[in-house]
């Protein structure tokens, strides 16, 4: 009669896919003596893997001896001791915990196995340095570092496991090729459930998290956990203004995480322990998960601010708009590629007839010809996506715009008409445009090129200058696709804006940073991101935007009301950009309008700052009484008046228009 473990060895073996090139390295290694370190994190499949060594080793006459540290319970003198005769081979599983003895290992007790015996040794981290010091066992020990399976393996696991060929390309979206996660998914399909997410899935995710992430040590150290796995790449600096205090032991703990990678620009965890953590602490926390998005972001865009070169602030912005895309449910974010080696620059020698040309292919020669327009008027306008040889793989161009540009390119010309009915620009605020994007080889299908596009957009608002009145986007063809993800970016539809070149009819979306500055907009974004109700992009759109001559106005009618808050409630400079962007969380408008104009009054020439201390801030008399106390006569005190508001309405201007002098 066949034993239980018998049936479920063969149940294993049927179910084991991939690793053709692990196995065919241990089929040399088996022939004689050394040792094959097998190494990666929890759930990777290195225990599979062993199994399937020990039958390479049992085809080539071996006795496999099998342990696993995790079941040492007399310390490291409880580990076997094969006999000659048998031509055994050693295999060591969970070897982190047997790390504290590993000299030992290497210098004792591995020494003393019969020569011929073949080792394995299967563990989450790679071999300590002093394994790669001795010349000798530099020589006999080989390391492989195991990975997620790649696309076509785990496509053929799913199929051993009778999952629909329908849902194999989202369950590899979700885990990404790890094993332990496909597993999973495989289980949850098999019990009725269609995820979309890890999110969906609370169960697998207690299940990853308690296989992948070792348990950390202090609170301490599962916040940077989480800050790793919501960063496109952490550091000491970011995680010190993340968490606070001395976080260099933090810091070094997490580097030395067997799921934790490095890169240029700092550390990240592998894809599927992102996607645990993120939706364990969603799911666990939300009031702590928002506050740590919230914090997030206000970091990561002042490091973006104070990374000086734009290559690398677009490589950390597209690193974080393929992160959070992934965790979308908005098909066009959710699609974008990693950017790869693609990268963004300006033209060069040769590209004006491949944009030209790859315009046409796609687009028509009718944009094509709108394209020639702006590359002869606006070359600085046009950024070009290349491959990692250089190759021009795509491009877009943002276009700054004034009524002098008219007439051209009906795409402009629609553009500019909405924003005069709208709220048209006024002196020094200016109307941006983006209006041509194509990658060569996929139009505006998910590509590198579009990925970068998209890192280019939001690049642009992080940057955005007091002077930006408008920002529009006009590049893309599907609506359909596209309106969801402009209206979780803050961009509304902007219908009436919409235009027709060739025959293929633009939409266009419309972002107005008068009416909602930079700080609304990250607000209704950190909404949205939590799934939590933010206000609807265009809202607001149609309050009004002062001229210069109404914002004069204005002031002077706030002037008079500053001692009379149910006036002053109604002042239209409530609603201005000026008070928006000085407006601080939990301050009442009205506070912030006082407070600017005493800031304004303090600015003022010393004879102008006391008339309109005494006539408006702080008055205790009648004008007359403060004319006299002046040594004026009323006539030539209400010309005075009359001067210091103008000046104060102009400083107060600055401040709208967003004036870099003021």
């Amino acid at each position: 009669m066949a034993l239980l473990g018998e049936a479920l060895e063969e149940l294993r073996r049927q179910s084991f896919t991939g690793r053709d090139a692990e196995v065919a390295q241990f089929r040399e290694a088996v022939r004689g003596p050394g040792v094959t370190f097998v190494h990666g994190p929890g759930g990777v499949g290195k225990t599979m893997l062993l199994d399937v060594f020990a039958r390479v080793a049992v085809e080539a006459g071996r006795r496999p001896v099998r342990v696993d540290a995790r079941h040492l319970t007399l310390g490291a003198d409880a580990l076997p001791t094969p006999v000659d005769a048998d031509r055994p081979a050693l295999f060591i599983d969970t070897y982190e915990l047997l790390e504290p003895v590993d000299d030992w290992v290497r210098d004792t007790y591995l020494p003393s196995l019969p020569g011929d015996c073949p080792v394995v040794i299967a563990g989450r981290q790679p071999p300590r340095p002093r394994w790669r010091a001795d010349p000798a066992w530099r020589v006999l020990t080989r390391v492989i570092a195991l990975g997620n399976l790649p696309a076509d393996d785990a496509r053929a696991y799913l199929s051993a496991q009778d999952v629909p060929v329908a849902m194999h390309e989202r369950l590899l979206a979700i885990s990404g090729g790890h094993p332990l996660t496909l597993s999973m998914l495989s289980d949850a399909v098999r019990r009725g459930v269609t995820p979309r997410t890890l999110a969906d899935l609370p169960d697998v995710v207690g299940a990853l998290i308690a296989n992948l992430v070792d348990e950390a040590p202090s609170p301490r150290h599962r916040a940077a956990l989480e800050v790793c796995a919501h960063v496109p790449a952490t550091t000491e600096d970011l995680l010190r203004d993340m968490i606070g205090g001395d976080v260099g032991e933090v810091f070094a703990w997490l580097r030395g995480r067997p799921f934790v990678d490095e890169c240029p620009y700092g550390l990240y965890p592998h894809d599927v322990v992102r996607a645990a953590l993120d939706a364990d602490l969603r799911w666990r926390d939300p009031a702590r998960y928002s506050d740590m998005l919230r914090r997030k972001l206000t970091v990561f865009l002042d490091r973006v601010l104070a990374t000086p070169h734009e290559q690398t602030r677009l490589d950390l912005l597209a690193h974080t708009v393929v992160l959070n895309a992934s965790r979308s449910h908005i098909a066009a974010l959710s699609e974008l590629p990693p950017s790869l080696r693609a990268y963004a620059d300006g033209l060069r020698e040769g590209d004006r007839a491949s944009i030209l040309e790859m315009t046409a292919a796609w687009q028509g020669a009718a944009q094509a010809d709108l394209v020639a327009h702006w590359l002869d008027r606006r070359p600085e306008a046009f950024r070009a996506f290349r491959g990692a040889t250089g190759d021009l793989c795509g491009y877009t161009a943002c276009l700054q715009v004034t009524e002098a540009d008219l007439g051209a390119d009906p795409g402009v010309d629609a553009m500019w008409q909405y924003v005069s009915k709208h709220g048209a620009p006024r002196p020094g605020e200016a109307v941006r445009i983006w209006r041509f994007f194509l990658d060569r080889e996929h139009g505006q299908r998910p590509s590198p090129s579009l990925t970068l596009f998209v890192a280019c957009q939001m690049l642009d608002i992080i940057q955005l200058g007091g002077d930006r009145g408008w920002s529009l986007v006009s590049a893309f063809e599907d609506p359909e696709r596209w309106t969801p993800a402009m209206e979780f970016l803050d961009f509304w539809p902007a219908t009436a804006a919409d235009f027709t070149v060739g025959g293929s009819r633009y939409p266009v979306f419309a972002h107005d940073w008068r009416r909602a500055g930079i700080t609304e907009w990250a607000t209704a974004m950190h909404a949205r991101q939590l799934g939590a109700p933010a206000r609807p992009p265009g809202d607001g759109i149609e309050a009004p935007v002062l001229s210069e001559c109404e914002f004069g106005d204005a002031v002077r009618a706030a002037l008079r009301q500053l001692h009379a808050p149910d006036l002053l409630r109604q002042s239209p400079l409530l609603d201005s950009r000026m008070i928006r962007r000085n407006t601080r969380p939990g301050t009442p408008a009205v506070r912030t309008l006082r407070e600017l104009v005493e800031a304004g009054v303090a600015a003022l020439e010393p004879a102008d700052r006391e008339l309109l201390t005494r006539t408006f801030l702080r008055p205790d008399t009648t004008q007359e009484r403060v004319a006299a106390a002046l040594h004026l006569s009323f006539n030539t005190y209400r010309r005075h008046r009359d001067r210091a508001v103008t000046r104060l309405a102009a400083w107060l201007w600055a401040h709208e228009i967003g004036d870099p002098g003021c």
